[in-house]
C-alpha cells in the first residue's frame, strides 16, 4: 500500500496539533540541553568526517533549529530545516542563522527543493506512517546527490525502521548506539553514502 487513509491523515493532523501546542507550552526545550548533546555530537562527527567540505544540510525534524545552533556557520555552505510544527519553526527563523532557512512541511508529502551534500533524519523517520516509509525514502534519497551522506537518528531501538535503509543505493559508513548520562537513555544512528 502506497497511500495514506483518511484514519491515518486524521493521526498525523492530530499529532501536528499536539506538537504545536507542546512546543508553544516549552516541552521540547530539553532537546537543546546536555542530555541530548551526544546525539548531536554524533551527528555533527558524521557531517565532518563523511560529507565534502561546506556541505548542503537539509535537516528533516529540525524542530527549533537545534542541529543548526551546533554547527558552525564556516563548516557548511547552505542549511534547510524542516519541521511540521509550525512553532518549532517560528522559533528557528528567529535566529536569523546565516545561510539557512526553514520551511513548515509535512514529511509524508515534502519533496525538497534542490539536492542536497547530507540529509538529516533528526528524530523524525519513525512518524513516518508505515504504508509510505519506503515511497518518502526514496523521495528523500532523490534529492541526496551521488556520494552524499543520509543519516538516520532514532531514540532507543527504532525498530520497523532500520530495514528501509538497506537497501543498493545505500553504503553503511557507521551505525552506533549513542548514550546519555541520563539513565537509559540511548539513541542509535545510522550514516550512509548513496551510491
Amino acid at each position: 500500500m502506497n497511500k495514506l487513509s483518511l484514519l491515518d491523515q486524521f493521526h498525523i493532523w492530530r499529532r501536528k496539533i499536539r506538537w504545536n501546542r507542546q512546543y508553544k507550552k516549552g516541552r521540547w526545550e530539553y532537546l537543546k540541553n546536555n542530555v541530548e548533546a551526544p546525539r548531536y555530537a554524533k551527528i555533527l562527527e558524521s557531517i565532518k568526517q563523511d560529507a565534502t567540505a561546506q556541505p548542503s544540510v537539509l535537516d528533516l525534524g529540525c524542530g527549533e533549529g537545534v542541529l543548526r545552533l551546533r554547527l558552525e556557520n564556516e563548516t557548511i555552505g547552505y542549511f534547510l530545516g524542516v519541521d511540521f510544527s509550525k512553532v518549532s519553526i517560528k522559533t528557528a527563523t528567529k535566529y536569523n542563522f546565516k545561510n539557512s532557512d526553514f520551511q513548515v512541511a509535512d514529511l509524508h508529502y515534502y519533496k525538497p527543493p534542490q539536492e542536497f551534500d547530507v540529509i538529516v533524519f533528526n528524530e523524525a523517520f519513525y512518524y513516518i506512517n508505515d504504508n509510505v516509509r519506503a515511497k518518502v525514502l526514496n523521495r528523500i534519497l532523490g534529492k541526496l546527490k551521488h556520494g552524499g551522506i543520509l543519516i538516520n537518528s532514532i531514540y532507543k531501538e527504532g525498530v520497523g525502521c532500520w530495514e528501509y535503509f538497506d537497501i543498493p543505493e545505500l553504503e553503511q559508513l557507521d551505525f552506533s548506539k549513542v548514550t546519555s548520562k541520563k539513565e537509559s537513555t540511548y539513541w542509535k544512528v545510522g550514516v550512509y553514502k548513496k551510491m
